[in-house]
């Protein structure tokens, strides 16, 4: 198989080949067992179509209209008019890998053989995909229950050949005239069809997925920034001693101080300097980082089970089961991705605001163990740092107040039939600022700690290996060293993308091979 290929099968799909479609703009193929699986449900929908009892979904409105039978001759238009009238979204339009992650999760379950749509509107979402035409969708219109519905509405509209998307040049354009230069025809909707494209909780799943990818190596790499803080204040490494950890059991604190330790292996600035301050203890912000760093780092890990659960599993309403029912369910509420969102933004929120601490004690002269105020050049002429941690500090803020959580704001709506929502669309989108925000505050400590490093070096002292490799790699990026103020904005904009390209873990592990 190509690598650049995802087969979406029946059976779930990974988060890598979430990512892999999101980001990277691989191709997807529906498996033979999904093709016949479509088949399948397909047949039991149609048989159930020409009955004269109502079922929900196939021969009835929705929502709130539920108790009203729609005729035969009506339940195509009753499709077109439910995408039509969900295609309600408001405000700025969504990323592009956003609304990519959520067409293919919603692929996924149309593959599953549980929703009853042919295969052949499962095909046109994948030639959609195929073709790089990202719909439209904006920012307003899920509120987390009866899946992301506006969201997906709009990504179900382009496979009508209607509305707005994008193309692959990024100009959009009308939705019709993208899928005819591509030679994709529109999808003539069929009973249940218009239901299954847009009751699903993809959007928010899609986003907690790369919001994981992103968080994994925004957490590795505050284990390198808080390892080179410590290195630079002249803190000591024992702490960070495996028997120390062994007695508080938590796995990710286990891997952040491993994590920690290898980083300053070889260190000529740690360990033996406590007495020349006099210094007990450090801060609570190195000394703790581990703590804080693993209890984040398990929060990972109860987020990646949710997500692997949401993955594996079928979203609509109602669904097609194996002995020919259709059941209305709840599946569709988004209660277990919510909370998880809401989770990862309190503990991006909490490691953004311990690592914010150390950068202010590196440059604090009456806490910094001897380096000059500021990390200025000349202190009083030259302001050093002095601002780089205001926009650390301002960033730090703003994390918090996106640590508020969405998933408590249950808000009515459908003439109380939907009477409890999950939000889990606003807590992923506010994960993602979170995130954003992230990466950011860890660049700063990164500047900091590395030139603070250097300022030692100056002085006879050796750094670890990996510190040194850290530097140079960060210098060959072009983000400048100690010297006299500059026009700091471009060298913080380049730190912060070292560190969300993932460049500070590679140049790490070029010394001390894969950390955690």
């Amino acid at each position: 198989m190509d690598m650049h290929t995802v087969v979406v099968g029946t059976s779930g799909t990974t988060a890598e080949d979430v990512v892999a479609v999101a980001r990277q703009g691989a191709r997807v193929e529906l498996s033979a067992a999904a093709v016949e699986a479509l088949s399948a449900a397909r047949e039991i929908v149609d048989a159930l179509a020409a009955k004269p009892e109502p079922v929900y979904g196939v021969s009835t409105g929705f929502g709130a209209l539920a108790s009203r039978h729609i005729s035969p001759g009506l339940r195509a238009q009753l499709q077109r008019n439910i995408v039509r009238s969900h295609a309600a979204g408001m405000g700025p339009h969504v990323e592009r890998e956003v609304v990519r992650a959520l067409m293919f999760l919603r692929l996924k379950t149309l593959a599953s053989g549980h929703t009853g749509v042919r295969p052949e509107v499962a095909q046109t979402m994948a030639d959609v995909l195929n073709a790089g035409i990202t719909p439209v969708v904006h920012e307003y219109g899920s509120l987390g229950c009866s899946g992301d519905l506006a969201p997906l509405s709009h990504c179900a509209l382009t496979l009508m050949g209607e509305g707005d998307a994008e193309g692959p040049d990024g100009t959009v354009r009308p939705a019709g005239e993208l899928l005819a230069a591509h030679g994709i025809t529109p999808v003539e909707l069929r009973e249940k069809e218009g239901l299954a494209l847009l009751n699903g909780t993809d959007g928010m799943l899609g986003m907690l997925v790369m919001a994981l990818a992103d968080l994994k190596n925004l957490y590795t790499s505050a284990d390198i920034t808080a390892a080179l803080s410590l290195e630079a204040l002249l803190g000591t490494d024992r702490v960070l001693a495996p028997e120390l950890h062994a007695i508080r059991p938590h796995p990710g604190q286990g891997v952040s101080a491993d994590n920690m330790l290898r980083v300053l292996a070889g260190s000529g600035l740690t360990g033996h300097h406590q007495d020349d301050a006099p210094r007990v203890q450090d801060a609570y912000s190195v000394r703790c980082a581990p703590q804080v760093n693993g209890a984040g780092r398990d929060t990972l890990t109860h987020g990646a089970l949710v997500a692997d659960r949401e993955l594996a599993s079928a979203v609509d309403n109602p669904v097609v089961l194996p002995d020919g029912r259709v059941e209305s369910n709840g599946n569709f509420h988004g209660a277990p991705v919510a909370y998880v969102l809401d989770f990862l933004a309190i503990v991006a929120a909490d490691l953004g605001s311990i690592t914010e601490r150390r950068t202010d004690r590196l440059l604090d002269k009456n806490r910094s163990h001897g380096l000059p105020p500021f990390l200025a050049d000349d202190a009083g002429v030259d302001s050093g740092l002095m601002i780089a941690q205001y926009t650390q500090a301002a960033l730090v803020s703003e994390l918090k107040r996106l640590a508020v959580p969405a998933s408590v704001d249950s808000i009515p709506s459908s003439a109380m039939q939907e009477d409890h929502v999950s939000m889990g669309w606003s807590a992923a989108r506010k994960l993602r600022m979170a995130v954003t925000g992230l990466a950011r505050i860890v660049a700063v400590e990164l500047y900091a700690a590395t030139r603070a490093v250097e300022l030692r070096a100056a002085e006879g002292l050796t750094p670890a290996p990996a510190t040194q490799a850290v530097i140079a790699a960060l210098r060959a990026a072009g983000v400048q060293g100690p010297g006299p103020d500059r026009f700091l904005a471009p060298d913080l904009a380049a730190a912060d993308a070292f560190v969300r390209e993932g460049k500070l873990v590679t140049a790490v592990e070029a010394v001390t091979g894969p950390l955690a």
